[in-house]
Order: structure tokens, then C-alpha cells, then sequence
């Protein structure tokens, strides 16, 4: 009998973050022979050692057979399906910063061969794929488009952190460069995900339905902030009136916090970016991120505030519970904990920070922060619970922790999230929720 698997497509990711991996654990699991690619030689090494630095996907997985995993851009060579998912982030002027995919554009060049098929998972605005990556693998590859190569674009839609919505679990939308692609990749995808396929009519079309996902998130979390600086103003609890409005069938249950991470922070400046190419303005979406940029000094100015009133002594001293941009993750990309720290320390505070999942190294590296011991973190002015880790929570912690660490005196408590039960606040600390 002739062996199932040696009639699947071959596959190559590129990329094995947060989105890469957890795509090439799945095929692999399908039985396609995947090689997974990433320049990073100690991702590469922590991989074939069966671990998983991001917890994208629980590491028994990683001994799946018909996955491999190399730094060497070769070993691609053999693939009939290339996906890359690699990140696509922006700069320190909110501008698209697409060198990584132009990167692994080059790479994927440099092995791409007749017959292959290159699709990219990859945020970008409506026209990158062809308009700017499509040129570079062309150059790199000496090939004709479309005649020698196929190309398509299937965005990511991974939630990290999410342990009820696996890659499979939600619908991927896949686009090809011919109906003929479309069809194949469809049913490529369709062997992985089981929530079902979604055909787009063309490349651009389902770029731009991944980049307004993430923007029309934004734009109700900056409604929920903007809502949330009013009733503050008026004296009222934002969740208590948001627990109001959403007992109507058709109210969108949003709520108000610290909008970071690797999309919903940084997908809305791609199509805005795009919208000036074009000439025109957003005026919606950068209002939106103008709300939600806001928010760290917004929370920073209300802590220093309430402890100034209730009399605490100066140079404050506040812990911050949390530093990652989403609970139980260990990522730390565009963290907006990084500017409400940065922010407390413009009024003078001294702050330190915990953080269970973060990576005290990188977190040096990258913020010039020290992580702090749990046991650091006693008798200060105020604790800011920024990220609800279940570590923070399970386990009878929660406000059990907050008693071991508060000061006998009272303190402010600066529940962000809004996750400790208020009813169970004790009666020497200050409530304090967005």
C-alpha cells in the first residue's frame, strides 16, 4: 500500500512565534512533513530540546514525527507550501516596520523553485503581499509570476493565551492569486481547521479583513476608555455601568484597559498608514489609538492622585503586579505596562514590578526594568494590579495575596482589570478600578 502521507503537500513555515509554530505543530500533526524555519539559532535549540518558551502550544506536541525545525534556509528546499509568519510590528513612529518580512521575502527567494506556492500569514494593509513582498521574491528567485509560482495570503488569527480557541478553532480566511490557488490552499487549511474555511475573493480583500479586525477591537476599547475618564470624572464605577447597558441583547460587552500587544496596538497605524498613502485622513481610527495611547497616563495620574489623598508619604512606593501585555502569556511586545511604569516614574515614584511569565533577561534588555521577587514587593504605598495572570488569581489568591504583601497601615489598590471582588475589599485599602 502506498503511504498517505507521501501524497500531502510539503511544508515549510517560517517564523515558529506565537503564530509559526503552533501552524506547523498542526500540519505535522496532520501528517505533512513540515519543516519549520527561524533565524533565531536558540529558538531553533529550545525547540528540538521540546520546549516552548512562548507556551504557544503544550510541548508534547513538539515530538510530533513529522516535524522538523532548522536555522538553515536550505533545508526549506524540499517544500511544495511555504507559510511565512513572521511579525510585522511597527516603529518608534508608528510606521509599518515590514524588514522582518522583507527578510524572510529574500530567504524564501533564495530556495523558492517552479511549482512552489509562498503564502503569508503576516499582518499588513491591503496590497503588501503584491505590491511589495511579490517583487522581492521575484528578484530573489530569477522565477516568473505567476507562471513558475503560485502566492496567497491566509492571516493569522491565533489568540495567545486563549485556552478554549486553538488554530484549529477559528476560521481561516484564505486567498490566492488565481481561483485555482484559493481553491488548493482552502483545502490545505481545511485539513487543520476544523471551524471552517473562508474563501476570500482576492489577496487584497483578505488583507484588509485581517488589518480591520483588530481596528474595530481598538476602536470599542477606546470607547470603553474614553467612557471610562467620564464616569471617573462623575464619580461612578465604569463597570457598574457597563454591567447596566450590557443586560440590552445588542450591547457589545467591551471593557476599558492598557491596549498593547503585537496587533490590536499596531494593526490600526498599518491601515492608517496605507489611508495617507492614498491621501486620505482617518479621522475615527486615530482618534481611536489616540484614546487608548493615553490610557497609561491616564491610570498613572489617578494612582499618584488617590495616594496623595489618602496621605501617603513622598517618594511613593509602588508595586506593579504584571508587565506582559495580556494575561497568561509571557510576551512583552509593546507592553503599555511599560509606559504606565514609565509614567509613575515621571511623578517621582519608585516603582517596581513582578511579572510570573515574563523573561527578567529580555525585560532588561529591552526596557532597562529589573523584575522583582513577589517577596520585593511588601509595604508599598500602592499596588497596581496590571495584568490578571492566573497566578495573581487562582489558588485562593487575589485579595489573599494582596493582604500578604499590603502594608498593616492600608494602601491604594489600582485594580486595572477590574477582577478582585469589590464586596471583599478590606477595610485598610482603596479600591481604585478603571
Amino acid at each position: 500500500m502506498s503511504d498517505p502521507a507521501a501524497t500531502l503537500p510539503r511544508l515549510a513555515v517560517v517564523g515558529l512565534g506565537y503564530v509559526g509554530l503552533p501552524v506547523a505543530v498542526a500540519f505535522a500533526e496532520a501528517g505533512h512533513e513540515v519543516l519549520g524555519f527561524d533565524i533565531n539559532a536558540s529558538r531553533i535549540a529550545e525547540l528540538r530540546q521540546g520546549r516552548d518558551s512562548t507556551g504557544s502550544v503544550v510541548e508534547a506536541r513538539l515530538s510530533v514525527p513529522t516535524l522538523r525545525v532548522s536555522e538553515t534556509a536550505t533545508d526549506m528546499a524540499s517544500a511544495n507550501v511555504i507559510i511565512v509568519a513572521v511579525p510585522t510590528p511597527v516603529d518608534q513612529a508608528k510606521r509599518p516596520d515590514m524588514s522582518a518580512l522583507k527578510a524572510a521575502a529574500r530567504t524564501v527567494g533564495g530556495i523558492l523553485r517552479a511549482g512552489m506556492t509562498v503564502v503569508f500569514e503576516s499582518t499588513v494593509y491591503p496590497g503588501v503581499t503584491e505590491d511589495v513582498i511579490l517583487p522581492i521574491l521575484r528578484e530573489a528567485s530569477g522565477l516568473s509570476y505567476p507562471a513558475d509560482f503560485s502566492l496567497g495570503y491566509s492571516p493569522e488569527r491565533i489568540n495567545p493565551g486563549d485556552p478554549d480557541r486553538d488554530f484549529k478553532d477559528i476560521v481561516k480566511v484564505v486567498a490566492g492569486n488565481t481561483p485555482a490557488v484559493t481553491e488548493a490552499l482552502a483545502a490545505l487549511y481545511g485539513r487543520v481547521v476544523t471551524a471552517g474555511i473562508h474563501k476570500a475573493p482576492n489577496i487584497k480583500t483578505a488583507e484588509a479583513a485581517k488589518v480591520i479586525e483588530n481596528t474595530q477591537r481598538d476602536l470599542n476599547i477606546a470607547l470603553m476608555n474614553e467612557l471610562a475618564q467620564v464616569f471617573h470624572a462623575m464619580g461612578l464605577d465604569t463597570r457598574d455601568v457597563l454591567a447596566g447597558a450590557a443586560t440590552k441583547w445588542n450591547f457589545l460587552p467591551f471593557q476599558p484597559g492598557l491596549v498593547g500587544g503585537h496587533c490590536i496596538g499596531v494593526d490600526p497605524y498599518y491601515l492608517t498608514h496605507k489611508a495617507h498613502e492614498l491621501n486620505l485622513t482617518p479621522q475615527v481610527i486615530l482618534a481611536g489609538r489616540g484614546t487608548n495611547e493615553h490610557m497609561p497616563a491616564f491610570v498613572a495620574t489617578k494612582v499618584i492622585q488617590t495616594c496623595v489623598k489618602l496621605g501617603r508619604p513622598l517618594p511613593l512606593k509602588i508595586a506593579v503586579l504584571g508587565l506582559t501585555y495580556k494575561a497568561n502569556v509571557p510576551d512583552t511586545r509593546n507592553s503599555k505596562v511599560v509606559d504606565l511604569i514609565r509614567e509613575l516614574k515621571e511623578f517621582g515614584a519608585q516603582v517596581k514590578v513582578h511579572d510570573p511569565l515574563a523573561d527578567p533577561a529580555h525585560v532588561d534588555a529591552e526596557y532597562g526594568l529589573a523584575l522583582s521577587g513577589l517577596e520585593d514587593l511588601a509595604g508599598a504605598d500602592a499596588y497596581v494590579l496590571a495584568v490578571p495572570h492566573q497566578a495573581y488569581l487562582e489558588d485562593g489568591r487575589g485579595w489573599g495575596l494582596i493582604n500578604q504583601l499590603a502594608p498593616q497601615g492600608g494602601c491604594l489598590v489600582a485594580d486595572i482589570p477590574a477582577v478582585l471582588p469589590r464586596q471583599e475589599t478590606p477595610e485598610t485599602i482603596t479600591l481604585w478600578r478603571l
